[in-house]
């Protein structure tokens, strides 16, 4: 049955509840920026949330955001960074077909952005974590978080790390993780700087006056339909399609029933009501994809297919790995390891340990192992021989694996059983101008209508570097609220 809610609702049909300058629907890390900047603006600010409280899917999260260029704690540490070498990286890893101008505009701005942040509040330790992982274990303040330092990007751009991530902090319930950290301060600015929230309520649809213009949206709170005016414009900052299957199923099918890194709330909602209007949309098949291993193993052992064969270098970031095993391996994995291996890596610190669940399979050979997993005959026995060979000699020259992981496998082994053991996020959304203006198919802004964060199509394109996500949407969520203060 369709959603009529979906479509636009003309202006002369509504009778106006509420009226502000600039109406932010969402209220995570990118609505939160855009009604911080649009309020210092000198705008009237009205925030809706979905929820009971601010913070979303980022509040949520581990908390990186991905900056360069020679951040502050970057130099502290003792690392060279370029906004060239940066856009070289990003513009290399995140696609194909990224976003040139927003990835030139976010790179060329990285260091004001981070020390906008620190001006907010946000607070990163001076250190750094240099070992594989999903995050860093003790939340150490910078990491790398892209495969920067691995191959092929290693070879041929400077490699630093730029995964930021905020402090964690200790109370009497327990740790908060770098999410919380991050939105806690954005969201005390948002109301010290007089931002009207509105909690509970969610955006059903968008209110156009007679020549087209997004003039305010519609909401609905505990079955009671409110209508905000926006007399300036409206941010949409609503978050991904991660939850809805029908999306799903057209766009990003292989991710379907595999949620990861996302809320429910992430519905798609604001890319409908933009679409219909016009809007136009990018890489809506592209998807974040995370593997349950923890890198720590995976850096000391060899990831094979279904036909027994490695397919990319173990020591390189996971989430690579994940979209590797998921979109070209069609999530068949087994991550081989032996037993000196595997005794080394379970003496690390991790953040992730509790992925360090034992193997599914334990033999004295790999032949003895090749046919408990039930892999073609010899295939992983010519594989972990030929892996092997050039481990001896430090030298990986298939995949480019580092030499400090490199070591023949030799004497008992054992696998890992990774098929299934993926999840992810929808990385598409709405196509938007580096001013974070929703476009029109016909290349057009829509006036009166602007996005940021996950809802968009942001810097990433198909590949992903953990931070991202957060550093696109505070980024660009900066530009909504600029853009939309100043609207007509």
């Amino acid at each position: 049955m369709a959603d009529l809610t979906l479509m636009p609702v003309s202006e002369s049909d509504i009778n106006w509840s509420h009226e502000a300058d600039v109406v932010v629907a969402g209220l995570g890390v990118a609505g939160a920026t855009a009604a911080i900047e649009a309020a210092r603006a000198g705008a009237d600010v009205v925030a809706l949330e979905r929820l009971g409280g601010g913070g979303g899917a980022a509040a949520m999260s581990g908390g990186f955001i991905y900056l360069g260029g020679g951040t502050s704690l970057q130099r502290a540490l003792g690392f060279d960074d370029t906004a060239e070498n940066m856009k070289a990286f990003m513009k290399t890893a995140l696609g194909p077909g990224v976003d040139e101008a927003k990835i030139d505009a976010y790179c060329d701005e990285s260091v004001d952005h981070y020390d906008w942040l620190v001006e907010a509040g946000v607070v990163f330790d001076e250190s750094f974590w240099g070992e594989p992982g999903w995050e860093p274990p003790h939340g150490e303040g910078l990491m790398y978080s892209g495969g920067e330092n691995s191959a092929p990007f290693n070879t041929i751009i400077p490699p630093a790390p730029r995964g930021h991530l905020p402090r964690r902090a200790s109370d009497a319930n327990g740790e908060q993780a770098g999410g919380y950290m991050l939105m806690k301060p954005l969201l005390d600015l948002v109301e010290r700087l007089g931002v009207r929230t509105m909690y509970d309520n969610r955006v059903q649809s968008l209110v156009v006056d007679a020549n087209g213009r997004v003039v305010g949206v519609l909401a609905r709170s505990y079955g009671i339909d409110t209508a905000i005016r926006a007399r300036r414009g409206v941010v949409l900052a609503t978050g991904s399609f991660a939850y809805d299957n029908t999306m799903l199923r057209d766009h990003a099918p292989h991710i379907e029933g595999r949620p990861a890194a996302s809320i429910e709330s992430h519905d798609g909602r604001a890319i409908l009501m933009s679409q219909a209007l016009g809007a136009a949309t990018a890489h809506m098949n592209a998807t974040e994809v995370a593997i349950f291993c923890d890198p720590q193993l995976m850096a000391r052992g060899i990831l094979v297919n279904g036909r027994g064969q490695r397919y990319v270098n173990e020591d390189t970031y996971a989430g690579r790995i994940a979209q590797e095993t998921l979109l070209r391996q069609g999530g068949d994995a087994f991550l081989v390891i032996d037993e000196s291996s595997y005794e080394e890596a379970l003496t690390t610190d991790s953040s992730t340990k509790a992925m360090r669940a034992t193997p599914k399979w334990v033999c004295e050979s790999v032949s003895e192992l090749e046919a408990e997993i039930g892999l073609p005959a010899g295939a992983l026995v010519s594989t972990v021989e030929l892996f092997s060979r050039f481990a001896e000699q430090r030298t990986d020259p298939l995949f480019g694996k580092k030499p400090e992981w490199l070591r023949p496998i030799a004497g008992a082994v054992a696998a890992y059983d990774l098929r299934g053991l993926v999840g992810g996020f929808t990385l598409g959304g709405l196509k938007t101008s580096v001013d974070s203006e929703v476009l029109h198919v016909s290349g057009a802004p829509i006036p009166g209508l602007y996005a940021a964060g996950r809802c968009t199509s942001g810097v990433c394109a198909g590949g992903y570097a953990s931070g991202a996500s957060l550093g696109d949407g505070s980024f660009f969520g900066r530009r909504a609220g600029v853009s939309a203060a100043a609207g007509a």
